[in-house]
């Protein structure tokens, strides 16, 4: 089971949005709201990229990323942090079922550690996979890949969780199946549900029969 983490098994989106139109408003650079909404699933190099002048240094590209994700784990921290529906229900069953489980996201490690003690979920995951362990962002499919490696699965065998289309196309790449999960774009995926309280009972056994 590999679990993308931000839009799937938590909604965060608004500590996301602030912590970038904060740390670039400081830098003087003003972006929107659909602007941060197309980013999703990216990783920050290329969210960057799209929004700073052409020929910005990588130097300020890092920089830039790091101040965001520090930002953004400050305002998690003050807000806190709650898993959407049926999130930690699915989580907790397939881990008591003895599926191997790996959270395979875009995002820094520091803050997938720091959500997943936020969301009392950092005891059922077997691996994190995290934007520090790949070279390309999704919708490439070395996220997962790698995260299937750690499990010693083969991709055939697994499950891929996914809000984000880049996601699911991701998990395609891979050669894995997809569960997609959101509430206002239908995905296309071999499963697709509003929300993860929306799965049948025998979802996930289904996929790997």
């Amino acid at each position: 089971m590999l679990w993308d983490l931000d839009g799937t098994l938590v909604d965060s989106a608004e500590y996301h949005w602030i912590a970038w139109r904060d740390t670039l408003a400081r830098e003087h650079v003003a972006i929107t709201y659909d602007q941060f909404l197309a980013s999703f699933g990216l990783r920050n190099d290329r969210i960057l990229r799209g929004w700073l002048p052409p020929g910005t240094a990588p130097e300020t590209i890092q920089r830039l990323g790091d101040a965001k994700e520090a930002e953004f784990r400050r305002v998690a921290r003050e807000g806190g942090l709650t898993p959407l529906p049926g999130a930690a229900d699915w989580v907790g069953r397939l881990h008591a079922d003895g599926w191997p489980q790996a959270v395979a996201s875009s995002a820094p490690r520091l803050n997938v550690e720091a959500m997943l003690q936020a969301l009392s979920l950092d005891g059922y995951f077997d691996v994190i996979t995290s934007a520090e362990d790949v070279t390309a962002g999704k919708p490439d499919p070395q996220v997962f890949l790698v995260a299937a490696s750690r499990l010693a699965v083969s991709p055939s065998r697994c499950i891929v969780v996914e809000d984000a289309p880049a996601g699911v196309e991701a998990a395609r790449r891979a050669g894995m199946h997809q569960i997609g999960v959101n509430r206002t774009t239908v995905l296309d995926a071999d499963i697709y549900a509003q929300s993860l309280d929306q799965l049948t009972p025998d979802a996930f056994d289904n996929l790997i029969k």
